[in-house]
């Protein structure tokens, strides 16, 4: 028997566009918590489980000095405190699968895909002038970014406001799957992606 994702979701997950494949990890799971355990350094996190990866990086502190969607984060947030990670995404799920009627992990895998740039820029130092020029973004580097944009507009929202974390990031995840304005990881997605068309 195929385990379920906290025992309530099914694994039967398609991943629709080709470059993903090799790097978002749909292996069935129950609970996404392997303690890093099976994967070598080189191309690693693209062999753990998406789920997971989503997990890890709601554990995070503060953005300190910067500013995220209008507000300074600070705090220690989940750092380190993985079963309350998992908690959030849990509950977030059982949000997203009511509103969207769909299985909340195929929503959350096309939120991910949607969240990350094709294109961004890198800076270059020539003869001690330093100029932008737009580059192609890596696979793998396309869905860090859709995981941080996800969590980090999910905490966003949610801080110093009446929402909880859990609704917040239903509402990123079902808007980044949409590919609605409203969700701060297509906003991050379409700034940066903006900025490299201006730099080509």
């Amino acid at each position: 028997m195929e385990a379920k994702l906290f025992g309530k979701w099914e694994w039967d997950v398609d991943v629709p566009v080709a470059w993903a494949k090799r790097y978002v990890n749909v292996s069935p799971m129950q609970l996404p918590h392997t303690s890093g355990r099976g994967f070598g350094k080189k191309f690693g996190k693209a062999k753990m489980n998406i789920v997971e990866r989503l997990v890890n990086r709601l554990m995070r502190s503060g953005q300190g000095s910067k500013k995220v969607a209008g507000k300074y984060i600070r705090g220690g947030g989940n750092t380190g405190q993985k079963q309350q990670a998992m908690l959030i995404v849990e509950k977030a799920f059982e949000i997203v699968e009511k509103r969207a009627k769909k299985n909340p992990l195929q929503v959350c895998v096309s939120a991910i895909l949607n969240s990350g740039p094709r294109e961004e820029t890198t800076t270059i130092i020539y003869g001690g002038i330093r100029y932008h020029k737009a580059v192609d973004v890596s696979a793998q580097r396309r869905v860090d970014f859709g995981l941080k944009y996800i969590s980090l507009g999910a905490f966003a929202t949610a801080f110093n406001s009446k929402k909880t974390i859990e609704e917040c990031l239903a509402d990123e995840i079902v808007w980044a799957a949409n590919s609605d304005t409203k969700s701060y990881a297509i906003q991050r997605k379409e700034e940066t992606e903006r900025i490299a068309q201006s730099a080509r």
